[in-house]
């Protein structure tokens, strides 16, 4: 089953038939041919198999996650792919990353739901820990989602994410988080995720190493 639905998923991918300028790569979901550009010089800026299980899930579950409408915020946007779907899937979305990657996320965001998306998405610089209150207030920020593929790799900022996650939760907020397991820091974080948060295991897929979880606020209240 697991090889079946990877084979299914990795095959959303496309290549370009002529090398160009520029490197990019395709993927078909919800409906349309989406272009990636992508930059190969930083972690940021490239497409992540996490990302292509993310984006899978969000289209073949819209019953039980219905994006139709909803406010959906993602971090570590990178090139943006994620964000892409989930506006074609109808949310309203606002794509996050470092500054130094806004330029290749615009791009992608632009070129790919520009009149094809019932809400335009935004593109917001957000570094990890960083004025949270001043860019994203807690009093009028309110997300219906928090989407994130391979968020949690080797780099010195795993406290500055789980407080930005801690910061954009609200009570009624779903997570929604592939993560590719790597390294045992990784298991160290989920460790510490789960003093906030109920996590969830929603999809598992051995054969990438890869794991789909969903997480709410401990001690929300029920109902």
């Amino acid at each position: 089953e697991d090889e079946k639905t990877v084979a299914e998923i990795m095959g959303r991918r496309f290549f370009p038939d002529l090398i160009t300028h520029k490197t990019w790569e395709g993927f078909h979901f919800a409906g349309h041919e989406i272009r990636i550009t992508e930059a190969t010089d930083c972690y940021g800026a490239v497409v992540w198999p996490s990302a292509l299980v993310l984006c899978h899930f969000l289209e073949t579950n819209p019953k039980q996650y219905n994006l139709v409408d909803k406010n959906v915020i993602e971090i570590g946007a990178g090139t943006g792919l994620v964000s892409i779907v989930a506006s074609l899937l109808g949310a309203f979305v606002t794509a996050t990353d470092l500054p130094e990657l806004l330029g290749n996320l615009q791009h992608n965001v632009l070129q790919n739901t520009k009149q094809k998306c019932k809400h335009q998405p935004c593109v917001k610089e957000l570094s990890w820990g960083i004025d949270l209150e001043k860019k994203f207030p807690r009093s009028s920020c309110h997300f219906d989602y928090i989407m994130a593929a391979d968020v949690v790799y080797y780099h010195p900022f795993l406290d500055e994410l789980l407080l930005t996650f801690d910061h954009l939760c609200k009570n009624d907020t779903v997570i929604l988080w592939a993560m590719k397991f790597r390294l045992e820091k990784e298991n160290q974080f989920v460790d510490r995720f789960q003093t906030l948060f109920d996590l969830e295991m929603i999809s598992n897929f051995p054969s990438l190493n890869i794991a789909l979880f969903k997480a709410m606020r401990k001690g929300r209240m029920k109902g």
